[in-house]
């Protein structure tokens, strides 16, 4: 049986698309980071709406209660788009080994999961390390950012766009909500993933 020509490349485009989907099932690459130091901030009297003549927008106490903070530990799987993330009160070993925890169970285990993240003392303790040792070989691997280079970590892109649209002005009434309100908003970015490209020119690195 002789293929048109057309029917042969429509043949090579699915294979590769079969193993481009077998490559993806096979490895994950995740961009990782912690957001430290979010304020959980309370208002001490009600917001008030916009009123002609006096303020066009919605107006505020200045008196403000605070409640503590939280830290965002959070990673984007660069080839689905996908963030899986975490919210604690603190992000020492544990908080991070917490996470490692969580992505060992979102993929399959002949998945290898390659972390891009800097050398935060957690990502490198002893504790770290040992829980490491105790994974199959081959199941994670790191590659650290350069000292003082962090931000060429594409998760710092959508720590930006979390701060501008879901942190700015955000008042609660205790940390709880904050984390509610920090995961509803990581669920809802994970309904329509974003697959993040790095735009920025080698020549401007340096």
């Amino acid at each position: 049986m002789h293929l048109s020509p057309g029917e042969n490349s429509q043949a090579d485009r699915d294979r590769d698309e079969d193993q481009a989907q077998r490559t993806k099932e096979k490895v994950a690459v995740i961009s990782y980071d912690e957001k430290p130091g979010i304020q959980a901030i309370a208002t001490t009297g009600p917001d008030l709406p916009p009123e002609p003549g006096l303020h066009a927008t919605f107006a505020r106490e200045h008196e403000y209660k605070r409640h503590g903070t939280v830290s965002l530990l959070a990673g984007i799987d660069l080839l689905s788009g996908e963030v899986h993330a975490l919210v604690r009160d603190r992000h020492r070993s544990r908080e991070f080994i917490d996470f490692l925890k969580l992505i060992d169970a979102a993929y399959p285990p002949a998945t290898a999961i390659k972390l891009i993240l800097d050398n935060h003392s957690a990502h490198i303790s002893k504790e770290t390390r040992a829980w490491l040792a105790a994974q199959p070989a081959h199941r994670f691997e790191f590659t650290f950012t350069p000292k003082h280079g962090s931000w060429l970590n594409l998760v710092e892109g959508f720590f930006s766009k979390l701060a501008r649209s879901v942190l700015r002005h955000i008042r609660v009434a205790s940390k709880q909500e904050l984390k509610d309100r920090l995961m509803a908003a990581i669920n809802y970015f994970n309904q329509n993933p974003i697959v993040h490209t790095w735009t920025y020119q080698l020549d401007k690195a340096a």
